[in-house]
């Protein structure tokens, strides 16, 4: 036909599975399929030979989908509604699959395999962190192989992060409606190959280089003894709702890949709010989904999977088990089981929000910590009893005999929202560049500007802004369960006020570095609050603390008290804050030095004014020198040590937190 495209039958089937044989196939073989059938969306099929079809099982895919009225099976110009199939050939439109040789010298690489009460997740964009890196050579910016650079390592590690959490990379497309405004989809979640990596952050995006550059950089963060997550996406994919194109899946088997209405099998069950959801429910479905993770695992050796919108995963019969036939299979399976799992835990269906619902070993975005930590030092109303339940590990919602405090993953901000800058910043949300007149986004952001809305020169409300941050980080940094903070807050990354920034790949997305300079402090102060984290143990608990049974070596478990050293009560748990709270946090057999067991002391004070705070005693057979300031965020950095006798009442400034231990051990100045 001119194009070089020939075409071969699959005319072998083994089950559900057509397949075929080619002995000129290779490495490099660039490839799609038609699907000969029925076209009768009424009836849920949408076959259409005209289509040339992605490999779900795609190794990777090369070339830009080109929008036009032929990668779509239906006539968009007539009237009677997918009624009328579209003959146009897409084959000039749409990228190609390609077979791959996963060949790769991995040398001595080796997993880190972080303990979960360890881990520290660093969550960032393969693009956005090096785009302006003006270290980075420009031929590598914004590519895997800029994010694995000897400089970018170099500073994760400096922070003191354990984890890199990548945006996602699997294949994605940028939806016809932000190609027609100008934009890009920039967050990736809108995937077309499910086990082939993104090739927009390769070096040579046209060929398969993408396999290779990847593996290089998990190898480069194994040897520097960080790990790599991934954040993937199974619950839709781009070809959207019926309106959308036909791409792959939709015209292979649309009835088993994709969720339909019952009563209307033109129609998809729309649990991901981007127009379809996967059909988990059917064997061929979730061995799909199986399949993609174990290469990512077993072909590209990442440490674990972050999974968006992850109560779609487990729905079965309409309703969410963490008993799914999925959930049991990544359980059982000798690899997956090993890795890190961490569930977005809701979806926009039925009975979508299931935090604290996922099975043993898995971990969920908290977004009642969140919200919590948000309100208590951004002057919303909470009380203080949900910010002491946030603050130990959220044990209303993980405390169950097969989980513990890691199942809370704590975080103030992600991707999705402000970022730290724009959280102290904006009290409402910018995002009139997305073209969508500012409708997108969340609205409920539980921020504060302090007075000014944006940027301002007010020297005053800047100062409290900077102490807000630092509150904010270290209070999320130092709870009981596995902490995520988000790439680009040490640097004071601002989106404008922008809190769905999704379609911005560009300077307002991504980490200007040159203003790292003036983050000097900030930087300084996530060290320091790392370096607690790591200090601690008892900051890193495994599992909730028994019913105290008082002893001399332990005498006392978690416990809050007031300002002035009396415990709470059960009224005080229902006030509202701002109230200056002190947390006792228990001491830890692991956490010996030659004076003693370590006591910890967090002194929190949303409070405008000056607290007087009195310091409790300490246990007669504990030969310590007293209380050591450790981290004072009224102090630009955090360092202000200082030495303080039990039972002394200090001072402490309004809107800040303290730290304070028996053995500050080289924390001190």
């Amino acid at each position: 036909d001119g194009s070089g495209e020939r075409t071969y039958a699959l005319n072998q089937r083994t089950g559900h599975i057509w397949h075929g044989f080619h002995p000129a196939v290779r490495a490099g073989q660039r490839y799609g399929y038609r699907a000969e059938g029925r076209y009768d969306p009424w009836s849920g099929d949408w076959f259409n030979p005209a289509k040339l079809l992605i490999d779900p099982y795609a190794d990777t895919i090369v070339g830009d989908l080109v929008w036009n009225d032929g990668v779509f099976a239906f006539e968009r110009s007539v009237s009677d509604d997918f009624g009328t199939a579209n003959w146009a050939e897409s084959a000039p439109m749409v990228p190609r699959s390609v077979v791959v040789d996963h060949s790769f010298d991995w040398e001595d690489d080796r997993s880190p395999d972080v303990d979960r009460a360890d881990t520290v997740i660093y969550e960032t964009h393969v693009k956005g962190i090096t785009a302006l890196h003006p270290e980075i050579d420009e031929t590598l910016r914004g590519t895997y192989a800029g994010l694995a650079q000897p400089q970018v390592i170099a500073h994760l590690k400096s922070l003191g992060v354990t984890t890199v959490e990548l945006l996602p990379v699997q294949r994605f497309i940028d939806e016809e409606f932000l190609v027609d405004a100008g934009l890009r989809n920039y967050w990736g979640y809108n995937p077309v190959g499910l086990a082939a990596p993104e090739t927009r952050y390769a070096t040579e995006v046209e060929s398969s280089s993408a396999v290779g550059e990847l593996k290089s950089l998990v190898k480069a963060m194994h040897s520097n003894g960080l790990e790599v997550v991934l954040d993937v996406v199974f619950n839709h994919s781009g070809e959207g709702g019926r309106t959308g194109p036909t791409l792959s899946m939709r015209g292979i088997d649309n009835r088993t890949y994709y969720r339909l209405k019952p009563d209307d099998l033109s129609q998809y069950l729309n649990y991901s709010g981007t127009g379809n959801t996967l059909n988990l429910e059917h064997p061929a479905v979730m061995r799909l989904v199986l399949d993609s993770l174990r290469r990512w695992a077993v072909e590209y050796r990442v440490d674990g999977f972050r999974f968006d919108l992850a109560t779609s995963l487990g729905r079965e019969h309409g309703g969410f088990s963490a008993a799914s036939r999925l959930f049991a299979a990544i359980y059982q399976d000798p690899v997956l089981c090993t890795k890190k799992l961490i569930a977005e835990p809701w979806d926009i269906g039925p009975a979508g929000y299931q935090l604290g619902h996922f099975p043993a070993e898995w971990s969920e975005w908290n977004d009642r910590f969140r919200d919590t930590v948000r309100s208590f030092w951004l002057g919303h109303p909470r009380s203080l009893g949900e910010f002491a339940v946030r603050m130990s590990g959220s044990a209303d919602l993980f405390d169950r005999p097969d989980r513990g405090p890691c199942a809370s993953l704590n975080f103030v901000t992600c991707h999705d929202g402000f970022t730290l800058s724009d959280l102290v910043s904006h009290t409402e949300k910018h995002n009139e560049a997305n073209n969508e007149l500012n409708d997108d986004g969340h609205n409920h952001n539980l921020s504060a500007n302090f007075g000014v809305e944006g940027e301002t020169r007010d020297a005053a409300i800047k100062r409290r802004r900077a102490r807000a941050r630092r509150n904010l980080f270290a209070t999320a940094m130092l709870a009981h369960g596995m902490p995520m903070m988000l790439g680009g807050d040490e640097l004071g990354s601002s989106q404008g006020g922008n809190n769905n920034a999704y379609p911005q790949d560009n300077e307002l997305t991504w980490y200007d570095w040159s203003a790292s300079r003036s983050s000097d402090d900030f930087v300084t102060f996530v060290r320091t609050v790392l370096a607690i984290r790591r200090r601690y143990s008892c900051l890193r608990p495994r599992a909730f603390p028994v019913a105290p049974i008082p002893t001399d070596d332990a005498p006392y478990e978690i416990s809050w008290a007031m300002a002035d050293g009396r415990e709470i009560n059960i009224h005080d748990w229902s006030q509202e804050w701002p109230r200056t709270l002190l947390w006792l946090v228990p001491p830890d057999v692991r956490d010996q030095s030659r004076s003693g067991m370590t006591r910890v002391l967090i002194v929190f004070n949303p409070e405008a004014n000056v607290a007087e705070v009195e310091l409790p005693s300490l246990s007669a057979g504990d030969d310590v020198s007293g209380w050591h300031v450790v981290l004072d965020t009224a102090a630009t950095n955090g360092r202000k040590h200082r030495r303080l006798n039990p039972r002394t009442v200090i001072e402490i400034a309004g809107e800040t937190m303290r730290v304070l231990a028996t053995d500050p051990m080289g924390l001190e100045d």
